[in-house]
């Protein structure tokens, strides 16, 4: 399997929470007519390779892909590109991570705590 580097280059700042061993894809697109928005085809999402290199920084952005040569064809350039966590690297429970909650009733009148929730979700930092 011969293997290449491919660089895509955009022209606005990456989503802040792609990062390097990142799964991407891309979907050709098609024009709306009359409308000049572009949408994508669907059941056609193609696998890239896995990112493997990041350039976000102000006026240069970028990523890198180490993709499959003989059996990609890499996406032009209205296509939509995407990408996937790892769930072997991102599934897994919190590491490190606590909430240290403290309930203090200042009032002199009799209040009731209905419910307290939380929500937790895996982390891609």
């Amino acid at each position: 399997m011969p293997t290449q580097l491919l660089t895509l280059t955009f022209d606005h700042s990456l989503n802040t929470s792609v990062q390097v061993g990142d799964i991407a894809y891309y979907s050709p697109t098609s024009t709306v007519a009359g409308s000049g928005f572009s949408t994508v085809t669907t059941g056609n999402i193609i696998k890239i390779g896995v990112i493997n290199g990041i350039n976000n920084s102000i006026g240069s952005y970028s990523i890198t892909i180490v993709y499959d040569s003989n059996n990609i064809t890499p996406p032009g350039s209205g296509d939509y590109i995407m990408f996937e966590k790892d769930k072997r690297v991102n599934s897994s429970s919190l590491i490190g991570y606590y909430a240290d909650i403290n309930f203090v009733n200042y009032s002199t009148d009799k209040i009731e705590l209905f419910s307290v929730g939380s929500e937790v979700s895996p982390s891609s930092n």
